[in-house]
């Protein structure tokens, strides 16, 4: 059965990844990651005719690209955080940044994912490999210091 799809979707998936990556090579290769899934997924592939098989393929690759794209977002946000402790005098004139400041580098991220780019907790829990719940309360926590620290800087704002 994989083979008959193999054979029957290949170039069609292959070249309508292409059109939406705008790559060959990363459009093959989340090609054969669909048809790796679909070799996992054999048993629910059986239970389906050709029609709903097409279209758990092309959903599949769509999803692997959606994922991709969201690590490489990830990737990015990471890598333009700065470091702990190494704000440049650029960072430093900024409230908001300052503000965030308070929260380790993992509350960081998961804050400015979560608020800031619309991710929800599920999605952070897959990029993160933690649960939702887990995602939730650290957000919570990350929220719990921030109100903390907004409630002392504007004591400090009163007493100047």
């Amino acid at each position: 059965m994989i083979d008959e799809l193999y054979d029957s979707l290949y170039r069609e998936l292959t070249g309508w990844c292409t059109a939406m990556t705008g790559n060959k090579t990363v459009a093959e290769d989340l090609v054969q990651e669909a048809f790796l899934r679909a070799l996992i997924n054999g048993g629910l592939l059986e239970g389906m005719d050709a029609g709903k098989r097409r279209a758990w393929m092309y959903r599949t690759v769509k999803n692997l690209y959606i994922d991709r794209k969201r690590r490489e977002a990830f990737e990015t946000m990471a890598e333009q955080l700065p470091e702990e402790g190494a704000w440049d005098a650029e960072y430093a004139q900024v409230d908001d940044e300052q503000l965030l400041s308070v929260l380790t580098p993992e509350e960081r991220i998961l804050f400015t994912l979560r608020y800031l780019e619309g991710y929800n907790s599920a999605e952070l829990g897959k990029l993160f490999g933690l649960p939702p719940g887990t995602v939730r309360s650290r957000l919570s926590g990350a929220r719990h210091r921030l109100r903390q620290a907004l409630k002392d800087d504007g004591r400090q704002g009163k007493r100047r």
